[in-house]
């Protein structure tokens, strides 16, 4: 690995770990978005416990810098097996989810995943997002909806028949992500979790 591939891969980490939500709540309501609802710095928290405005700037800007990180790859190293895409986009959720702006606690890695895989494969990217809106219209659960847009995501690369390498990145990411999730996941088991029409602020 050369100097100039570290340099790109930190770029992703550190692009990736903005914390966009943390910033948009600490500078229009000078509040801590930690501090309140489930305590993540993502874009379904921000929107629920802080603004609706600040939580789709948040959505929009997380996915943003994912994409952005797999387009300097992409334009910077002109690798045509797309090794470095599928490495940048990886460590942009890893640097959303572990940003060292936030003592390495940060958001799930959902919307800056989803920026970053639409960037490589916009077909799986737009089937992932599909089924984002079926599941989470159907449960009212954003965090289910959630998980199966990230496991559908390697799948339909496969579907529409994307190397090797976008495949199992996309099985990568989606194991960062569901790990992160675990808190939901037990909730789901529970019939704790939190719909999306729920009045009441998640905990």
């Amino acid at each position: 690995m050369s100097m100039h591939h570290l340099l790109i891969l930190m770029g992703a980490y550190f692009l990736g770990a903005i914390p966009f939500g943390y910033m948009i709540v600490r500078l229009t309501q000078g509040g801590d978005i930690r501090q309140v609802g489930s305590g993540n710095i993502g874009a379904t928290n921000v929107f629920r416990s802080a603004s609706k405005m600040g939580g789709v700037a948040t959505l929009l800007l997380d996915a943003a810098k994912g994409y952005l990180a797999v387009l300097l790859a992409r334009k910077l190293l002109n690798d045509p097996t797309r090794s470095w895409e599928v490495a940048a986009a990886v460590l942009a959720i890893v640097g959303h989810i572990f940003t060292i702006f936030l003592k390495f606690k940060g958001g799930k890695g959902v919307a800056v995943g989803c920026g970053a895989y639409m960037a490589i494969s916009p077909m799986a990217g737009l089937a992932s997002i599909l089924v984002f809106v079926v599941v989470m219209g159907i449960s009212r659960y954003v965090s289910l909806g959630s998980i199966m847009a990230t496991l559908a995501y390697p799948l339909s690369a496969y579907w529409f028949d994307e190397p090797k390498v976008v495949i199992l990145g996309g099985g990568l990411g989606a194991l960062l992500i569901i790990a992160k999730h675990h808190a939901n996941i037990r909730r789901l088991f529970t019939g704790r979790e939190h719909r999306l029409a729920a009045s009441h602020k998640p905990s």
